[in-house]
Order: structure tokens, then C-alpha cells, then sequence
């Protein structure tokens, strides 16, 4: 197995790297649940709203998206529509396909989480180069194990 040799100092930038993602995370997760949302409702919202095509994504682009498997992503799709935060609705051109559609409601709470966001985003924009610097600088070499070493 290849050693290298990593300096202190990048390990402290990636733990506070790490740490800084972790705590943007955490506080995310709490904004979507003080808005009534899970933080998987939360991303669905997001994935729906953020989709590229007018129509709306398929169920198969949410998953892909949120990086579930095609079960999972329809559990979550069922309960987001059971609590009004979007629609199924069969696509006009190929009725095979099911496009996903945000209700007013679901509009509503993630256009209240997405501006919070935008806001702690900003925030951390300044922290975040300070700690990712030399974090992109490729990892140094194996090191090559010397005769007798």
C-alpha cells in the first residue's frame, strides 16, 4: 500500500474543511425542519424546482439526483405529495412518461429555505477559500521506500 506524506497543516484544512461542509449541513437540515420539511423533502423540493427541463424531471432524474435508488426516491415522491409539496402529472407528449411538479406550497417553503441559504452561502463564501486553500494542490508522491529502510 502506497504511503505519502501529508504535511500537518493539510490535515488540520481538511478537518476544518470537513467540519465547516458538516456544520453547513447540520444547519441546513434545521432550516428545512423549522419550514415543516424533512431534509429529504427538502432536497426533493429542490431537485423538482432545479430540474433543467420546463416540464419537470421524471422519477428517475430525482433519484439520480438525490442519489437514491428508483424504490426510495418513489417513498419519498409519495409522502411529499401526500403533504401537498408536489404533483405527478403524466407528460402531454409521451403519457408514459410522469413528470414532477412543485405545488404553490411546495414553491412557497423552498423559496423561503433557498433565499436562508443564499444568505448562509454567502456567509461562509468568505471562510471557505481560507480553508480549502492548498486543498486542490495534488497529493504529493508515494513515498519510495529506500534498500534497508
Amino acid at each position: 500500500m502506497p504511503r505519502y506524506d501529508v504535511p500537518d497543516e493539510v490535515y488540520r484544512q481538511l478537518l476544518a474543511f470537513r467540519t465547516e461542509l458538516r456544520r453547513f449541513l447540520r444547519w441546513s437540515e434545521t432550516q428545512a425542519r423549522r419550514q415543516g420539511l424533512t431534509p429529504a423533502q427538502h432536497q426533493l423540493l429542490l431537485a423538482i424546482r432545479g430540474s433543467p427541463d420546463p416540464a419537470g424531471p421524471t422519477l428517475g432524474e430525482v433519484a439520480e439526483a438525490l442519489l437514491l435508488r428508483h424504490h426510495s426516491a418513489v417513498g419519498l415522491v409519495d409522502r411529499a405529495e401526500t403533504a401537498g409539496l408536489c404533483t405527478r402529472e403524466r407528460d402531454p407528449e409521451d403519457h408514459r412518461v410522469v413528470r414532477l411538479r412543485l405545488t404553490p406550497e411546495g414553491r412557497r417553503r423552498l423559496a423561503a429555505l433557498s433565499s436562508a441559504h443564499l444568505e448562509e452561502l454567502a456567509r461562509l463564501a468568505g471562510r471557505i477559500p481560507q480553508v480549502a486553500e492548498g486543498l486542490g494542490s495534488p497529493a504529493p508522491g508515494p513515498r519510495t521506500r529506500q534498500a534497508g529502510a
